[in-house]
């Protein structure tokens, strides 16, 4: 008799950035994880500020376009909230409670971690591991986030015709999306300390990852957007023009040394004084390697430069490296992408849980 195989239940991963929708759904035959739909679609630049969702239609139409452009018939759909949205504690609990006690002992006790009233917050935990201080007692992570901010994602997610499975965090997301690149990092990553920074194009993100699980989550405002308006001010051209120029090239030859140059110094010393800031607030003096993810890391140089600053071998991650492709995703736009896909390919593998 054949045994059976544990069934899978598909979903897209959608990768609400400031700027860009990003779809990605992954399957997984024998051979290893396959990429079954791609797409990204830009966002109007007034949709998102400040990682909130501004104008949910915009959103939702965008992810409609993209569910068209990937051509996926998955329905379903994973979805993250930035660290900055989320509040995260650790506490210690009974060991012997079941899931539905600790649940009631959470709804109970929750007022204590969460500075928001609880009518209006989402609540979730997850147990962890024995607590070091007492073997009777369990560590949980409890996370909060403000019921709009979740609920401001769901509506999107509606409205681009799919239906929200999964709400994540970004940081959680990325720890995910880290199986697909252990084979760029000495011993995969096991007893090694690994710098993930996601340069995005408002954001700059540091995750810290030890063993393989994240250990420190650092936001700052810091991203190519800021490449763009340089380029606006120093040719006197549109916001627009600008930032098409910086994606088709064309420039005049003092883009390189005038404006070029100075961006990826600056984003190499963001980068060093974010692991300072690591080095700093934890018991860690170094780390191993530096994975760059997000789509301004892609600029010529930028891994070179980073690794000058810091002292840390830096490679940019390719999530893709390792599998094969659908027939109808174009292969070209997806390695470019690969580096900001990151999010995307962590929310979909969560099918596979």
């Amino acid at each position: 008799m054949w045994p059976f195989k544990k069934r899978w239940v598909p979903f897209v991963g959608i990768d609400i950035s400031s700027s860009v929708i990003k779809l990605i759904e992954l399957s997984r035959p024998d051979s290893g994880y396959r990429v079954e739909s791609y797409a990204a679609v830009p966002l109007p630049s007034n949709a998102i500020s400040e990682r909130n969702i501004v104008d949910v239609e915009a959103v939702g139409e965008a992810i409609k376009k993209a569910v068209k452009r990937s051509g996926t018939r998955t329905k379903l759909a994973s979805v993250a909230v930035s660290g900055s949205a989320v509040i995260t504690k650790t506490i210690s609990l009974s060991a012997n409670l079941s899931e539905d006690e600790m649940e009631a002992q959470i709804q109970v006790e929750a007022d204590q971690y969460i500075p928001f009233p609880l009518e209006e917050v989402y609540l979730d935990f997850q147990r962890l591991k024995p607590s070091l201080k007492n073997p009777e007692m369990v560590d949980v992570l409890l996370v909060a986030s403000r019921r709009e901010n979740i609920d401001l994602r769901v509506n999107a997610i509606e409205q681009g015709g799919l239906t929200a499975r999964v709400v994540d965090i970004e940081a959680y997301a990325m720890e995910k999306a880290f199986s697909l690149v252990v084979d760029q990092v000495p011993d995969e990553g096991n007893h090694k300390t690994v710098a993930m920074i996601d340069v995005g194009a408002t954001m700059t993100t540091l995750n810290v990852l030890y063993d393989q699980h994240i250990i420190y989550n650092r936001e700052q405002v810091f991203g190519g957007r800021q490449l763009t308006e340089r380029i606006q001010r120093h040719y006197g051209v549109s916001y627009e023009e600008a930032g098409e120029a910086k994606r088709k090239g064309g420039l005049p030859d003092d883009y390189g040394p005038a404006v070029l140059s100075p961006f990826r110094e600056e984003m190499a010393q963001q980068v060093s004084r974010s692991l300072q800031f690591f080095f700093s607030s934890t018991q860690y003096d170094k780390v191993d390697i530096i994975l760059l993810s997000g789509g301004t890391v892609s600029i010529p140089d930028a891994a070179q430069i980073i690794e000058a600053r810091t002292g840390a071998p830096t490679v940019i991650a390719n999530p893709f490296a390792n599998m094969s492709l659908a027939s109808r995703v174009n292969a070209q736009a997806l390695f470019s992408d690969a580096s900001s896909l990151m999010i995307a390919c962590g929310l979909t593998l969560r099918s596979f849980d």
